[in-house]
């Protein structure tokens, strides 16, 4: 089981995150972790922090030379911009006489932004000075998220299970549903993600990248903002993943709560999401088909089995072939993408989130004050004009912690060679079903 927690604010000296339950005899580096929160610091319409900012990680535990030690791993981000935040961010006792009030440039901030946590968190926790809020809630914080997720995927990657993610729609702009038809193979989202990986907004069609940057300039001249809707996919998962036991093992709820729980996202789907409720059952449920194995093959494949084994679920679309590995069961469709009952099914898992505008604007909205009761124009902090590109990189991440706690549930142990042990017998049990 992995447990992990996150902490510190914005602009604090810097961010910690503690991740347990990693097995002892996993390769990792600090390089596997910045790679990602250098992903996360890219794209188009991010704002002057990125500029600012290096993100490294500093590994302080549970790895020694270069392998997990079975023990909680801890991990420090500093933020270079602490240093013109120290006396506003001072964990003594602040400056006297205060700095000015009202704005976000002081020590005190009475000024809430509608759609950020300013006027809720004050009141939940009885605090006139909305800084002591938008610190820890700022989507700063998913940096530290990255940071372990990166680990996450270090695990997952031991069992060739991969997550990739893309940009689908920037404000209204859309990648065309035809460049997503049923693919082949999922070399597809291979392909796909690396195009991705390629553009300034994580957008796989150039043609749909180009008006995506155009609308987002277009916000930037007029001092608002934009969202959009990102899509994850992970290859590689095997049957069995998650349970339909209790409502909270269900891996479709686990995936949704881990989504919902970044910053500005209001909606998540699964397969066709939403348009599934609007066809007839007949339409999109995934008929299941079955090859069977070849004399030839199987004899091959006992003597030296493919790994990872078709079983694992197959080809999305590639049935004419009879599977990767020419048997199994197998789908033609993957409409309920990759999870039924709150099990993984074998077939790629595919989830979408829907990240809203950032709602810090140049061109501020109206609040009131929450001392003198007045109204005003909300108080400005240095933002992002389009984070959806960031956004996927927090999304890969929770995904990873997600898969990675469920196949250690399932396949659990104290080193990696015990968990591939018990992974490598659960496939060959798969197998033979």
């Amino acid at each position: 089981m992995l447990r992990y927690i996150t902490s510190g604010e914005s602009h604090g000296s810097a961010l910690t995150a503690i991740i347990e339950g990693i097995p002892s005899g996993l390769s990792i580096s600090a390089d596997n972790i910045n790679k990602d929160l250098l992903r996360r610091q890219k794209g188009y319409g991010r704002g002057g922090r990125m500029k600012i900012e290096s993100d490294a990680a500093k590994i302080l535990s549970g790895v020694r030379h270069g392998k997990t030690i079975g023990s909680p791993i801890s991990i420090l981000i500093e933020n270079k911009d602490w240093q013109n935040w120290q006396d506003v961010m001072s964990a003594d006792n602040p400056p006297c006489p205060p700095l000015n009030k009202g704005g976000m440039g002081g020590v005190i901030v009475t000024r809430p932004r509608p759609g950020h946590a300013d006027l809720a968190g004050a009141i939940k926790y009885n605090t006139y000075d909305i800084r002591n809020i938008l610190e820890r809630s700022s989507a700063r914080e998913t940096a530290a998220r990255v940071a372990i997720g990166a680990i996450a995927k270090k695990f997952l990657s031991e069992f060739d299970i991969k997550i990739v993610s893309y940009v689908m729609e920037i404000g209204n702009i859309k990648v065309p549903s035809s460049k997503f038809q049923v693919p082949s193979s999922e070399n597809f989202f291979l392909e796909t993600f690396e195009r991705a990986e390629k553009s300034a907004v994580r957008c796989p069609d150039k043609n749909t990248e180009k008006k995506m940057i155009n609308k987002i300039n277009k916000a930037i001249k007029k001092g608002d903002t934009v969202g959009g809707i990102f899509e994850i996919v992970v290859l590689g998962v095997p049957v069995g993943l998650g349970s339909y036991s209790q409502w909270d093992r269900r891996l479709n709820a686990r995936l949704a709560y881990a989504l919902m729980g970044i910053q500005a996202i209001k909606g998540v789907e699964i397969g066709l999401g939403f348009e599934i409720s609007r066809r007839f059952g007949s339409e999109v449920m995934d008929e299941i088909y079955y090859r069977a194995q070849s004399t030839e093959h199987r004899a091959q494949t006992t003597e030296n089995p493919p790994s990872p084994p078709f079983v694992k679920g197959g080809q999305w679309g590639d049935f004419s072939k009879g599977g990767q590995w020419g048997f199994g069961f197998c789908r033609k469709t993957n409409n309920a993408g990759g999870i039924e009952g709150g099990i993984s099914n074998g077939m790629p898992i595919v989830l979408r989130a829907a990240m809203k505008p950032i709602p810090t604007l140049k061109r501020p909205l109206s609040s009131v004050d929450i001392i003198t009761k007045k109204k005003f124009k909300a108080a400005y902090e240095r933002s992002d004009v389009c984070a959806v590109p960031s956004a996927a990189v927090v999304g890969e991440a929770m995904t990873a912690l997600v898969i990675a706690d469920t196949v250690l549930e399932k396949f659990g142990g104290d080193s990696m060679k015990e968990v591939k042990r018990n992974y490598k017998g659960y496939l060959e049990q798969i197998r033979k079903f």
